[in-house]
């Protein structure tokens, strides 16, 4: 049977929760135990093992107030609300304290008063590690009243107070935070008058609310984000401000496409309600590479960034259009293949900002270019030295193959092991299980797609493939010299 906890200040007093440590030290001290039994210091946060986490590790063991630097899209938000896994269960505070004071250590004028009258008989109340997180986005419109607080003329009336008497504080959201985390995301939003009510009472613990100071000694652990551009070249930072920031510490995107994937399978919302799809690891490094490819494009805005949701939208999206294809066609299985990523140019484009360069040639035709160009690092991945020459003359002769949804895959597989090179090229590098002709299909569309971003061969938006166009957008022969082609 849990013990029950203590309820009054005298309880507490004999119980063997004897003083009240602070918030910082309370964080470095779970962090050392969690550190010392060798466990995840963030669970769920990948990719950051040798680079993200360290840093945050030592801020913390630094008692640091720190901001983390990065585009979006690179879990900083989550990273900061992993802090609350740090937290004690539960802490003792003045029952009736709107700031979580300390029965041994009170701050405001209530809960001193309260504890002066009723002594080992004041009540006492606990607080979970979830209360004890506060978010807040950054916004121009924020105000001091909204962070620190402001004087409410309500309570002073009702409690015949004057207007300079603590106790008619209505205090904000970081006095709130006091004993806990207070989260501050896009700080250089944040408009300069509030910046110095932080700074203020991040040095000195004291606060001013309509000119009439008060002593606040808060303990609270400040942690901010913000984005690189905005916190050093746009001047929007204050300079006591930021140089009262202990650790800065920059996050980054997935350093490799086996990383991304990771995160990508963890995040991604893949099992449905008729059950999981299958999905070949190859349509999985397609969706990936989509972002790194549009992260290293020129079209694209790198000081936005390329944000780690978008793989993630885009997998689902592509799952989902697999998933509509099944229902419409009474398929069970659910395998995606590479028309639905273009299906799912959407979950791409929304989430592009490019530069004038790129809004003259379109998001939708940038996004289909990035999904071939990922097909053509995916099976240089795989197959570095594939042999495509016998694939490629096939189309060059005038044959074509049109790719359809509403073909089964025993029925796609066939018509793609009618071209020359293709299926074989499949086996040799075991790009898929030779018995999954779904899986099959697949890959063959794969190198086909790969085929179409090396110029080699050309696609329309129908998924029909034929011969490549030359510089001036003309097919190498008239189609009328072989109308023909097969289809899957």
């Amino acid at each position: 049977m849990p013990r029950k906890q203590p309820q009054t200040l005298g309880d507490l007093r004999r119980s063997k929760v004897a003083a009240t440590r602070s918030v910082k030290d309370e964080l470095r001290s779970n962090l050392l135990a969690r550190l010392k039994a060798s466990g995840p210091v963030f669970p769920g946060i990948v990719g950051y093992d040798d680079t993200v986490i360290p840093q945050v590790a030592n801020a913390l063991l630094s008692r640091h107030n720190f901001i983390l630097l990065g585009l979006r899209g690179q879990a900083k938000s989550r990273i900061l609300r992993s802090l609350m896994s740090l937290l004690d269960d539960e802490i003792p505070v003045v029952e009736g304290s709107e700031v979580n004071d300390s029965p041994f250590a009170p701050i405001s004028k209530f809960a001193r008063e309260r504890i002066a009258a009723a002594g080992d008989d004041t009540p006492i109340t606990w607080v979970g590690r979830e209360q004890r997180y506060i978010e807040k986005l950054a916004t121009p419109d924020v105000t001091v009243a909204d962070i620190i607080g402001d004087l409410d003329p309500i309570k002073a009336a009702r409690g015949g107070h004057v207007l300079s008497d603590e106790l008619t504080i209505h205090y904000g959201m970081l006095p709130r935070a006091n004993r806990g985390i207070f989260a501050l995301n896009e700080l250089p939003d944040l408009a300069g008058k509030v910046q110095v009510a932080l700074f203020n009472i991040m040095q000195e613990g004291d606060i001013q609310i309509k000119g009439y100071p008060v002593r606040l000694p808060l303990d609270v652990l400040l942690c901010f984000t913000a984005n690189p551009e905005d916190y050093t070249a746009r001047g929007k930072i204050i300079t006591p401000l930021k140089d009262r920031i202990g650790s800065e510490i920059a996050t980054h995107y997935p350093e490799d496409v086996e990383l991304g994937m990771e995160i990508t399978r963890a995040e991604a919302w893949t099992a449905r309600e008729a059950g999981k799809p299958r999905i070949s690891p190859l349509i999985e490094e397609v969706v990936e590479r989509v972002a790194f490819e549009a992260r290293a494009d020129k079209r694209v805005d790198r000081r936005s960034g390329v944000s780690q949701r978008m793989p993630i939208t885009v997998m689902e999206n592509v799952i989902s259009n697999a998933e509509r294809r099944a229902a419409l066609l009474g398929n069970q299985d659910v395998v995606p293949g590479l028309g639905d990523i273009y299906a799912a140019l959407p979950a791409i484009t929304g989430k592009l900002e490019l530069e004038y360069e790129g809004e003259l040639v379109g998001g939708a035709n940038i996004a289909r270019e990035l999904i071939r160009r990922a097909a053509d690092a995916t099976l240089r991945s795989h197959a570095p030295h594939a042999d495509t020459d016998a694939t490629v003359m096939w189309f060059d002769e005038g044959a074509a193959l049109q790719v359809t949804d509403e073909a089964n895959p025993s029925v796609m597989r066939k018509a793609f092991e009618s071209v020359p090179g293709l299926a074989a090229l499949v086996v040799e590098h075991d790009l898929a299980p030779q018995g999954d002709d779904a899986l099959v299909a697949v890959a063959c569309e794969l190198v086909l797609e790969a085929l179409v971003a090396r110029r080699k061969i050309s696609r329309n938006e129908l998924g029909r493939y034929t011969r490549a166009r030359n510089e001036g957008g003309r097919r190498r022969r008239s189609e009328e010299d072989d109308p023909g082609g097969l289809t899957a």
